[in-house]
């Protein structure tokens, strides 16, 4: 995967924004040109994604404002770039493949190396001939750092093979050597949680044959368990540790969503979590540590609550400093609260990554997202809300083309995936590459969206094909009451759930759409769950039939929600688009809809994408997307 290459390429690229009077299409389908910013402990460097004539992890210097290294990544699919120390970069990355020694169907495996900045060496985390184990250098995981004996050691969940059934596993890596150590064995669905001293306090289990979900705690050298709950379908969670490192932060299910509380690591009693711990959904850990510190509350945009002072104070003016934007991210930070990076979204702003320094009350811009979109090509957002039909309001995001009146415009409605997901704050490259073509974008936040509370979400479980859907031709009927949009001339796009949505409002609604496009969707609802069978658990299956309101694959119900089923209703055409490295919905859900639609004699059009997983992970077939969909819509939909 890595390659060190000359620091010249990409030194005189990387602080610098290019701007242009209307961005290209292939400026929004291209990887990010700079991404994960993150700042070493120390304050003195900084490491980021670099994406301009090939792909690259950048070690910059804020003293000396020079590069120092830089490794190249070429195609390798990138998930995460983090400090471990001053010296220690972790970079983790993914991987379509069957396990090696393993068999089964082909699936994404993450893996994780160290770049030394003094050494210049890139040396694997699971490194298994240093283990003397049979194991996989695969990680089920983000690494976790601790500072041991004033060392960085990584501790890494892994999987290890103490007979010909794999179990997952506690690793301990050494940054500098790569030896892996082994340190605790667990079940096929195991989790653990280390302390600041790098030594194991707690571990959950789950198992499948019982449906129970174990916690057990180590109280000063004896392990006790804590917790034995049942659940088939909501589990508890292990979140980390209490801010003082006390107790062990659980979320409970509770019927009608969670509730969160303290185990400690004293006695293993249990007792209700504070209340500045509710209502995040995210946490924020200190550096280093399980300690939770905060949390992320999202609505329209990204709020953080700090439960230390400074911290609070530190966000509230880092807010306070962009009162225009519609959205600033915090990205990384040193553990002191000097040095704070930021990502920040506005028509002032454009998409853009700011350093900021607490002591001196200095900011200044290190960089834009995208080199070639400017401020001036960003498309305004707006946090709508509108009534279903049955008078549950949704909420969402409407994106509204530059320099064009609010009046009757072409939409594009794109439903997020999942469906148990939502869209993000910030720039989403999707909405605003299409809306840069003319077009007014829709994102609702329908029922069984997450991040908006127990409520919306469980208002989905059997909604698959049915209030689902319709909150999305809702949302389209109030921005025409409101002659925001002509009703005549509104495309669906989505991609994985929101595929689905787009197959569905082409098969199970009739006179919403003009068009629709489907990037790796789900079709034909049987022959998904059969494929989750074989390459998912049974936690998740039973998950999925409560979203879909069925008994199994078998059930006759899904006919009802399956747009393979009803090719015959189709009157408008239909674009599909799948990668053919896909592991998490099958190329088959696109092919099949495919050719049925074909022998049916309506309009579909194909496109694969080589190489490509579920995510859009590369620049090339990422832009191959959006362009097959911009040329699809303009063809179909014209914004004008």
């Amino acid at each position: 995967m890595s390659i060190r290459i000359s620091i010249a390429a990409i030194a005189l690229a990387t602080i610098a924004c290019t701007s242009a009077d209307a961005a290209p299409l292939e400026a929004y389908g291209q990887l990010p040109t700079l991404e994960d910013v993150k700042i070493a402990p120390d304050g003195h460097t900084v490491a980021f994604v670099r994406t301009a004539n090939g792909r690259f992890i950048a070690i910059y210097s804020l003293e000396s404002g020079k590069m120092l290294d830089a490794i190249r990544i070429n195609d390798a699919k990138l998930r995460d770039v983090s400090w471990a120390d001053a010296k220690h970069l972790l970079i983790t990355t993914s991987t379509t493949a069957v396990g090696v020694g393993l068999t089964g169907p082909r699936q994404e495996w993450s893996m994780a190396q160290c770049f030394n900045v003094d050494t210049l060496e890139v040396i694997p985390l699971m490194d298994m001939g240093s283990a003397g184990i049979r194991m996989l250098n695969a990680i089920s995981g983000p690494p976790e750092v601790r500072l041991v004996d004033g060392q960085a050691v990584a501790f890494v969940d892994g999987y290890y093979f103490p007979s010909d059934k794999g179990r997952s596993a506690l690793f301990k890596v050494n940054l500098d050597s790569g030896r892996t150590q082994l340190i605790k064995g667990g079940l096929q669905n195991s989790d653990w949680i280390v302390d600041d001293r790098g030594e194991p306090v707690a571990r959950s289990d789950y198992d499948e044959t019982s449906q129970h979900w174990t916690l057990q705690v180590n109280t000063g050298g004896s392990w006790i368990t804590a917790l034995d709950v049942a659940g088939a379908t909501e589990i508890p969670s292990m979140d980390g540790l209490s801010a003082d490192g006390s107790a062990i932060v659980v979320s409970m299910p509770t019927g009608d969503g969670y509730d969160r509380k303290h185990v400690s690591l004293k006695d293993g009693t249990i007792t209700a979590a504070p209340k500045s711990e509710m209502g995040v959904d995210d946490d924020i850990m200190a550096p280093s540590s399980s300690r939770i510190i905060g949390g992320v509350r999202l609505t329209d945009r990204t709020d953080y609550a700090f439960f230390q002072p400074d911290a609070e104070a530190a966000w509230k003016g880092i807010a306070a400093a962009y009162p225009d934007a519609s959205n600033v991210e915090i990205v990384s930070w040193t553990p002191d609260w000097n040095e704070v990076v930021v990502r920040v979204t506005g028509a002032k702003e454009g998409d853009r990554y700011d350093l900021i320094n607490l002591t001196t009350y200095t900011a200044r811009v290190f960089g834009p997202s995208y080199d070639a979109i400017g401020p001036g090509d960003y498309a305004p957002v707006q946090w709508i809300s509108y009534k279903a039909s049955d008078g549950r309001e949704i909420s969402g995001y409407l994106t509204l083309p530059r320099n064009r009146p609010a009046k009757n415009l072409s939409l594009v409605v794109i439903p997020h995936g999942g469906p148990h997901s939502r869209d993000l704050p910030g720039f989403d490259w999707l909405s605003q590459g299409i809306a840069s073509r003319g077009y007014a974008v829709l994102q609702p936040q329908f029922r069984g969206s997450s991040g908006f509370g127990w409520d919306l979400l469980s208002a989905g479980f059997g909604q698959f094909g049915r209030k689902m859907q319709t909150d999305l031709s809702d949302g389209v009927r109030d921005l025409t009451a409101k002659g925001i949009i002509d009703p005549k001339r509104v495309c669906i796009v989505g991609a994985s759930y929101g595929g689905y949505a787009a197959l569905a409002g082409a098969t199970l609604e009739s006179g919403v759409y003009r068009c629709a496009v489907s990037d790796a969707g789900l079709s034909d609802l049987h022959d998904f769950l059969r494929y989750m069978q074989k390459t998912s658990d049974s936690l998740n299956i039973r998950f999925w039939n409560r979203f879909l309101g069925v008994n199994g694959n078998d059930d006759p119900a899904l006919d009802a929600i399956s747009p393979i089923k009803h090719v015959d209703a189709v009157t408008i055409p239909i674009l599909l688009i799948h990668g053919n490295d896909d592991t998490v919905v099958p190329t088959a859900q696109s092919e099949d809809m495919s050719d049925a639609l074909k022998k049916a004699g309506k309009p579909v059009e194909y496109v694969e994408l080589d190489g490509e997983d579920h995510w859009l992970s590369r620049s090339e077939t990422r832009f191959q997307m959006l362009s097959a969909t911009v040329k699809f819509l303009e063809a179909n939909n014209p914004p004008n």
